[in-house]
């Protein structure tokens, strides 16, 4: 299956993204990957270091006639959303991705690709590797753990890279060129529940939201798409007087808006009748209310033994009021960019289970006031229901700077190249330009890539004619790196 995309043009990147897909590399656990750059730097007779967090640079000097230009960085991050389908059996601890080719679309079998941001890493190895691109001085940086917290960019300490340009790889748009983005904080509610016994004669069921199609919790967050852990607290709003409520189990990754949800209810006999009912009339309006947008959304009930401990009706009362209140989609549009989304926040997942309580949230800003009036919002409506509620992860936005030198010979190239102008924005979803900055304040960051859709969810895809597009544009940026 994989062999196919080997032969795909350019087959330089298409080849080194089909050896990266091969090693495991989930966030926080990259240590297969790292170890598989550290190999190709050496293999290359590159100088290659691995840093204290665990990022990896490899350096590689000037082409010849290119040393009078100004040194690049160039960077990608080396982990990957790992997410699946419900139905799909894979172990992405010990199997690589399963690619396949659907039209002008790289996609996998059932899971995410990894296109980002291995698509990036991969045109990174291919200038790394080939011996007729001209380039100037280039510092090739990899770095860990984006997708959960971006601890590498965190950790990365200024000194170690002498580059005045940085080129991050990680848009996923092949017109747009990047000059900005939204800073994030996790939001995370912690509380605990009396757990008491069901109802003697208590029925069990298992209630299951899915097919939804998730997506990039920043990029796809203003498509109002489902959130399975929404429209679950949806259906236990709406049968909440029937229903005794043994555990929850909706969504798996912060940054990724969940597509499906798990829960298991305890129903008296007596109640059967009136919570069939209940469930039927919710269930329609849900389906009905997102036929258009969630064309795949399947809610099923089924008998199952009933849970032994279930949550008290005071405490599920203020679990559904808390998750009814807290805030999931866009909070705020820019006021500055037109079509760009300022705050939103995605309630990410959603545990309940053996007298425990946990909800994640990721919320996103380009804006740090609106941020923190955001977060502040969601957490006074987790402490009504009685919930703890911490901030971590918090990491900078990425201020646009319209003078950017590179900006001006990027544009000047996209337009010769393709006869339109580019698209330059600032995007919704969190990059590591805004982090790298605060210890690197005087270096030049642009960011592009190849067009992706889907990321961070089982329908990833990365288009072919654009990636052929973008590896003539990259290596037309390095001819053209301004001298120093």
């Amino acid at each position: 299956m994989n062999e196919a995309i080997r032969n795909l043009e350019p087959k330089e990147v298409w080849n080194h993204f089909a050896d990266l897909n091969a090693v495991p590399r989930a966030s926080k656990k990259e240590e297969k990957v790292i170890q598989f750059m550290k190999d190709f730097g050496a293999k290359l007779n590159l100088e290659t270091m691995e840093d204290e967090v665990g990022n990896v640079i490899i350096c590689k000097p000037a082409t010849p006639g290119m040393e009078d230009r100004k040194p690049i960085v160039m960077q990608s991050h080396l982990d990957m959303v790992h997410q699946k389908n419900n139905d799909t059996q894979f172990n992405f601890d010990t199997q690589g991705i399963e690619m396949l080719i659907d039209g002008d679309w790289v996609r996998a079998n059932g899971t995410t690709l990894g296109a980002d941001n291995g698509l990036g890493v991969a045109t990174i190895m291919a200038i790394l590797e080939s011996n007729t691109i001209p380039h100037p001085a280039l510092e090739a940086l990899f770095t860990i753990d984006e997708e959960t917290g971006m601890t590498g960019a965190m950790g990365l300490k200024g000194g170690l890279l002498q580059g005045e340009i940085l080129l991050n790889l990680d848009t996923e748009e092949d017109d747009e060129i990047g000059v900005g983005c939204a800073g994030g904080v996790d939001v995370t509610a912690q509380g605990s529940y009396q757990q008491v016994n069901p109802a003697i004669n208590a029925e069990g069921y298992k209630i299951t939201l899915k097919g939804l199609q998730g997506g990039h919790s920043g990029m796809d967050i203003h498509k109002g798409l489902g959130n399975a852990n929404k429209l679950m607290n949806r259906i236990l709003q709406a049968t909440i007087n029937y229903i005794e409520i043994g555990e929850i189990k909706g969504g798996s990754l912060r940054n990724a808006i969940p597509r499906e949800s798990e829960v298991i209810v305890a129903v008296s006999s007596e109640d059967r009748e009136d919570f069939h009912d209940a469930f039927k009339t919710i269930k329609s309006k849900i389906i009905n209310e997102y036929q258009l947008l969630e064309p795949s959304l399947s809610i099923s009930l089924e008998e199952v033994n009933p849970p032994q401990k279930v949550m008290s009706s005071g405490d599920a009362a203020k679990l559904v009021e808390g998750l009814y209140g807290a805030h999931n989609g866009v909070f705020r549009m820019s006021p500055a960019i037109e079509g760009l989304v300022e705050a939103s926040n995605n309630v990410a997942k959603v545990l309940v289970e053996n007298g425990h309580i946990k909800i994640d949230c990721l919320t996103r800003s380009s804006v740090e006031s609106s941020k923190e009036d955001l977060a502040l919002a969601l957490k006074a409506v987790f402490n009504l229901s009685g919930y703890d509620v911490t901030f971590k992860g918090e990491y900078p936005g990425w201020a646009p700077n319209m003078q950017s030198p590179i900006l001006k010979v990027m544009e000047q190239i996209y337009k010769t190249m393709n006869g339109e102008n580019a698209h330059v924005a600032a995007c919704h979803a969190g990059l590591e330009c805004g982090i790298l900055g605060q210890n690197y304040p005087n270096m030049d960051m642009i960011s592009f890539g190849p067009t992706i859709k889907g990321a961070h969810s089982p329908d990833e895809r990365a288009s072919i004619s654009s990636m052929q597009k973008f590896w003539k544009f990259v290596k037309a940026i390095l001819k053209e790196i301004p001298k120093k």
